[in-house]
C-alpha cells in the first residue's frame, strides 16, 4: 500500500536527518577554517601560522648598500670633503629615489585614467539599472464565479474606469467597487432574452453595455442603477463583443456584422462594417480611435479607419483598411499597444496559438510567437514594455512576455480551465482572470514600486479581505 510504503520512508528519512548535521549539503565534508591570513585564492599556498615574506619583491641590492652606508660614512668622516658630502647627496637623490626602508616592498603601478573612469561609469550605471520586480507566482484573491459562460467567443469581464468590476453570470450582471469592496446585482434579464452574451464600461466609467443572446444591447445608468435604453434590430444574433469610442457603442455579432451606435441620438445605427462571414468575437478601438481592429471566427482580422467609414444615408459599404488572413483558427485576443499606436497584438485560437504583431498603418505582420495553447485574451502592462497572455488547453496559464524580445518573464499558474476572460484595473497593477473552473483571480502582475505607491497598492490588497465570493 502507498500509506505503508509512505511510513518507511518517512522513518528512513528521520534516521538520516538525525544522523547527518543540519544546514550540510549532502555528500560534502565538514568545513575546516584555513589557518592562513593571506589570500583566499584556492592556488596560493599555505604556510600555517607563520609569515613568510615573499623576497621576490624586494631589492636586496639596495638593502645592502642601505645597511653598509652608515658604516662608510663613520669610517671616511674625517677624509670627506664638504663638496664630496654635497655630491654624494645629489647622487643619492637620483639615483636612489630617496629609499630609506631596507626591507621595502615595491609599489603598485598606477592606476590609468582610463580605467579608473571606466570603473566609476560602470559602478554609475549599476546604481542607475532598475532592479527586477518581484512577480507573485500565486493569485492575490480567488473568488467563485458561479454559472461563468464557457463560451471562448463571449466577453463577459471588464473593469472600469471608475475602478467598478463587471461580471456576467448566466442571466445576471454583478458590479464589484474596488475601492469599497462591496458587491452589488446590477440586473438579472429574463431567461428568454439570456444569457448574457458580452459586458464593456463606458469611457466615464457610470454607464455600462450589455450584449444579449437575443441580439438587443441596453444601456445602463449604474450610478442609479437604471435601464437608459434598449437597442433593437441592430442585430440579428447574438452581441458576443463591444467596444466604445467616446459617445459611439461599436457592436459584433454571430452575423458577421459590425455596426456603429451613437447613443446620443434616437436613429443610432451610423455606419456598417461588413467584412467577416462568421461571427465577431473581438473588437477594440485604438486609444486614437481612429482605427478599429476587428477578429472573428472566421480566422481573419480586420483593420478599419475612420476616414475611410461612410455614412448610413449613402448606398456606398464600409471597406476595411487591411484584410490579414495570418491566424489559422478564431482572432478573439486583441490589445492595441499603449507605447505605439500603431502597434496591434492579436492571439489565434487553439488551431493556431500564436501571437501576432502588426503594423496597422501598413499591415505588415512584425513578429510570430507559437505559444503551444489556445490564446484567449491579451493585456498590454501601462508602464514597462510587457504583454499578458491567458491560455486554454493544455495548461490554462497566464504568460508574462516581455516585448519585444518574446521571453517569457513568468507563467502564473492556479486556474484548473481555460481562462477565457482578463480585464485590467484603471491603475494598471493588478489583473483580473475569469476562467471556466468558475472562479475570478485578481493577480499584482504589473505592480511596480515606482509607479504604484504604497498607499495604493496596500489599498488594492486590502480590498479582498471581506469577500470569498461574487455574489
Amino acid at each position: 500500500m502507498d500509506a505503508g510504503t509512505y511510513s518507511i520512508s518517512s522513518e528512513k528519512s528521520h534516521t538520516a536527518a538525525a544522523a547527518r548535521p543540519p544546514l550540510q549539503e549532502a555528500g560534502t565534508r565538514p568545513y575546516m577554517p584555513s589557518l592562513s591570513t593571506g589570500s583566499r585564492n584556492p592556488s596560493a599556498k599555505c604556510y600555517g601560522d607563520r609569515f613568510i615574506p615573499d623576497r621576490s619583491a624586494m631589492d636586496m641590492d639596495m638593502a645592502h648598500y642601505l645597511l653598509t652606508e652608515p658604516r662608510r660614512d663613520k669610517e671616511n668622516a674625517v677624509a670627506a670633503s664638504p663638496s664630496k658630502e654635497a655630491y654624494r647627496r645629489l647622487l643619492a637623490e637620483k639615483l636612489l629615489n630617496n629609499r630609506t626602508r631596507i626591507l621595502a616592498f615595491r609599489n603598485k603601478p598606477p592606476v590609468s585614467e582610463n580605467v579608473s573612469a571606466a570603473i566609476t561609469a560602470s559602478s554609475h550605471h549599476a546604481k542607475l539599472v532598475k532592479q527586477r520586480r518581484h512577480i507573485p507566482q500565486s493569485a492575490e484573491r480567488t473568488l467563485d464565479a458561479p454559472e461563468l459562460v464557457d463560451d471562448y467567443y463571449l466577453n463577459l469581464l471588464d473593469w472600469g474606469s471608475n475602478n467598478v468590476l463587471s461580471i456576467a453570470l448566466g442571466d445576471t450582471v454583478y458590479l464589484w467597487d474596488a475601492s469599497s469592496g462591496s458587491t452589488s446585482e446590477l440586473v438579472t434579464i429574463h431567461e428568454d432574452s439570456g444569457p448574457i452574451t458580452s459586458v464593456n464600461w463606458a469611457p466615464d466609467g457610470h454607464h455600462i453595455a450589455i450584449g444579449l443572446n437575443s441580439s438587443d444591447i441596453q444601456l445602463w445608468d449604474t450610478s442609479s442603477n437604471r435601464l437608459l435604453r434598449t437597442l433593437r434590430g441592430v442585430h440579428e444574433e447574438r452581441v458576443g463583443s463591444l467596444a466604445w469610442n467616446n459617445n459611439i457603442l461599436t457592436t459584433g455579432s454571430m452575423d458577421g456584422k459590425i455596426v456603429n451606435n451613437d447613443v446620443r441620438i434616437r436613429n443610432h445605427v451610423v455606419q456598417t462594417y461588413e467584412g467577416h462571414s462568421q461571427e465577431v468575437c473581438g473588437l477594440k478601438w485604438s486609444g486614437s480611435g481612429q482605427q478599429l481592429a476587428s477578429g472573428g471566427n472566421d480566422n481573419l482580422l480586420h483593420i478599419w479607419d475612420v476616414s475611410m467609414a461612410s455614412p448610413m444615408s449613402t448606398a456606398g459599404r464600409n471597406q476595411w483598411l487591411h484584410r490579414l488572413e495570418d491566424h489559422m483558427s478564431a482572432v478573439k485576443a486583441l490589445a492595441w499597444c499603449p507605447f505605439q499606436s500603431n502597434l496591434l497584438a492579436t492571439g489565434g485560437g487553439g488551431s493556431d496559438r500564436c501571437i501576432k504583431f502588426w503594423n496597422t498603418h501598413t499591415g505588415a505582420c512584425l513578429n510570430s510567437v507559437n505559444t503551444g495553447s489556445q490564446v484567449c485574451a491579451l493585456l498590454w502592462n501601462k508602464n514597462e514594455r510587457e504583454l499578458l497572455s491567458s491560455h486554454g488547453f493544455t495548461q490554462n496559464q497566464l504568460t508574462l512576455w516581455k516585448y519585444p524580445s518574446m521571453v517569457k518573464m513568468a507563467e502564473l499558474s492556479g486556474h484548473t480551465s481555460r481562462v477565457l476572460f482578463m480585464a485590467q484595473s484603471p491603475d494598471g497593477c493588478t489583473v483580473a482572470s475569469a476562467a471556466a473552473d468558475e472562479t475570478l483571480r485578481f493577480w499584482n502582475v504589473f505592480g511596480d514600486p515606482e509607479v504604484a505607491k504604497p498607499a495604493a497598492k496596500a489599498s488594492h490588497t486590502g480590498m479582498f479581505n471581506s469577500f470569498n465570493h461574487i455574489r
